[in-house]
């Protein structure tokens, strides 16, 4: 029976296009058969990973998400006197434990196919096996056993998980699902008419009197309901038993999710919002989410608190129904001036 975190988040934001489709409208989707704007689950973690809350709370337990692992391992092998030819070969040996490498004859021949997220445990398993390359060592051909690890101190690999389709073994399954973040309302992307002026342009110029540029940028805006899941004793088995890490990795995690925004269109939109409200659930029921609060679109003036209170109504009239769903929960209510992050934070690891 697994020890489960759930996290419950709505955060406003004004106009903003935090995360494009190919066309380069804000993404969406129609829920309760009413349009509403989304946010993917990829964006979110991208974010939260590679910003500052994860660095500083992981530090040296952040792997990289690649294709030039080999690239650096060929750099390393060239500085250390190897000749080019071994140097390319031995690359890539060790970097094609990793995934698919691109052909022989590409021009970036050491890069893997795909992006594989590689620890900082198994980078350094890699260079230490480059350097007995350069030692002139006769070694065997390389093998996964070699380099790729089941657990490890990478907290992003343990919770967001990685697929190494060539060796499967040392797959990692996902200790976090992140949900696409969507309004709790009806919303549409809208657009944005514009014009650039030609600062050194004359206005005595008889030709070409208007704007040096005309550009229509696309943007919404809304309040968004994110659902986050933590299998917190998987969490603990992908990091090999370290309390510590798990920790440091929920404290991050959680944080990350109620203050860190994508950062599509920041420049021109300054869309950075923290979460109004947050509810975290801990116990060993079988998780749900709480997006069916919102089948029927929020509406009203007030778009924050009536999303709150069909939140809060959802969740009791599903206790009800299916008995307890959560053995303890805590409430950050920015309005209500109920709860903190730090609060936050130590229920969650608590």
């Amino acid at each position: 029976m697994s020890d489960f975190l759930q996290v419950h988040l709505l955060t406003a934001y004004g106009p903003s296009n935090l995360n494009r489709d190919d066309t380069g409208r804000p993404k969406s989707v129609v829920f309760g058969g009413a349009p509403r704007l989304r946010i993917s689950s990829q964006s979110l973690k991208r974010a939260w990973r590679t910003s500052d809350v994860f660095a500083a709370r992981l530090q040296s337990h952040l792997a990289s998400r690649t294709q030039r692992l080999g690239k650096d391992i060929f750099a390393h092998l060239i500085e250390g006197g190897m000749e080019e030819a071994q140097a390319l070969k031995a690359a890539r040996q060790i970097a094609g434990l990793f995934g698919k490498l691109k052909s022989e004859k590409d021009s970036e021949s050491t890069f893997i196919e795909q992006l594989a997220f590689v620890s900082p445990e198994e980078r350094q398993k890699a260079l230490a096996l480059a350097n007995r390359f350069i030692a002139g060592e006769t070694l065997p051909e390389p093998r996964p056993e070699d380099l790729l690890q089941r657990t490890d101190t990478a907290a992003d690999i343990a919770m967001f998980g990685r697929m190494l389709a060539d060796t499967p073994k040392f797959n990692r399954e996902a200790a976090v699902q992140v949900a696409h973040a969507i309004t709790t309302h009806r919303a549409i992307a809208e657009d944005d008419y514009y014009t650039a002026i030609d600062d050194l342009k004359s206005r005595e110029e008889p030709e070409d009197a208007g704007a040096g540029f005309i550009g229509v940028q696309e943007f919404g805006s809304g309040v968004f309901y994110l659902y986050v899941c933590v299998d917190r004793d998987l969490l603990s088995r992908n990091l090999a038993g370290d309390d510590a890490i798990r920790n440091a990795s929920l404290s991050a995690l959680i944080e990350a999710a109620a203050t860190i925004s994508p950062g599509g269109k920041q420049n021109s939109f300054a869309s950075r919002a923290r979460a109004f409200y947050v509810l975290a659930e801990k116990g060993t029921a079988q998780p749900r989410s709480l997006a069916a609060a919102f089948l029927k679109p929020v509406r009203g003036s007030d778009y924050g608190e009536d999303s709150i209170a069909a939140l809060e109504a959802y969740r009791d009239r599903l206790d009800t129904a299916y008995g307890k769903c959560a053995d303890g929960r805590y409430t950050m209510h920015i309005e209500r001036g109920e709860g903190n992050l730090p609060g936050l934070l130590e229920f969650a690891v608590s």
